[in-house]
């Protein structure tokens, strides 16, 4: 890493640390711009080291360099930069340092920490391939479990992310999004029509033609979205 940073325009390693506790220590004495962090460290883990952080009044930029895929949501919350999967390359690694750099210039008012505006998730990065995606929430038409992950369908395509989906669904905007069953959630504005089959059974039929069966639980919530 200190290779690759060495050989990026407006980039000069300030310091290293090999365990969170160091880290925070080195922060403090020489208020770094920008944090490039692991997840996995002795004692304070990354992210416990960037949540310890959010109190500064000026906090570094923060760029998760980890191994793990499954932190990537956690990421977002502490308003990471970006979210890189190692091996890292050093064109990945320029792109995640210009978006720092904006960051950093960005003003105040409008920075990037969502946590602080507002209590829903409006990002998220997916593993794609070799790297981290960054992908609005808007954009997400429907979301289906799948044991421990889910998989986000992003028009034609679909991400695979490491969480529940209950765990997702309280960081999601109920006024964007609806859960129809217990293994689905929908954006409300992808739902084109409710329908049932003459025998109780309740479906939504959905813009891209599929259509997803809407749980007991939750027929309720479903079909007030018909008195809207």
């Amino acid at each position: 890493m200190q290779v690759i940073c060495a050989s990026l325009d407006e980039v000069s390693v300030v310091g290293t640390a090999a365990d969170g506790s160091s880290a925070l220590r080195l922060i403090e004495a020489l208020s770094p711009d920008l944090l490039l962090l692991d997840i996995a460290m002795p004692a304070l883990s990354g992210m416990g080291l960037a949540r310890g952080l959010e109190g500064l009044a000026v906090r570094p930029a923060i760029v998760f360099c980890t191994a793990f895929d499954q932190h990537a949501v956690a990421a977002f919350e502490v308003a990471a930069c970006d979210y890189l999967l190692k091996p890292i390359t050093p064109e990945r690694l320029a792109k995640a340092v210009g978006r720092a750099r904006e960051a950093i210039r960005r003003p105040p008012a409008q920075s990037t920490n969502a946590s602080a505006r507002e209590p829903w998730l409006r990002e998220i990065w997916a593993p794609h391939r070799a790297e981290m995606l960054r992908i609005a929430a808007t954009r997400i038409d429907r979301i289906e479990a799948e044991r421990d992950y889910m998989r986000l369908h992003v028009g034609a395509r679909s991400y695979l992310v490491h969480q529940t989906i209950a765990e997702f669904e309280r960081k999601l905007d109920p006024s964007l999004f609806i859960r129809l069953h217990r293994s689905v959630i929908v954006r409300r504005d992808f739902i084109a029509s409710l329908g049932h089959d003459g025998r109780g059974a309740w479906q939504a039929s959905l813009l891209d033609q599929s259509r997803v069966r809407i749980g007991r639980t939750y027929l309720d919530a479903a079909k007030a979205l018909m008195s809207r």
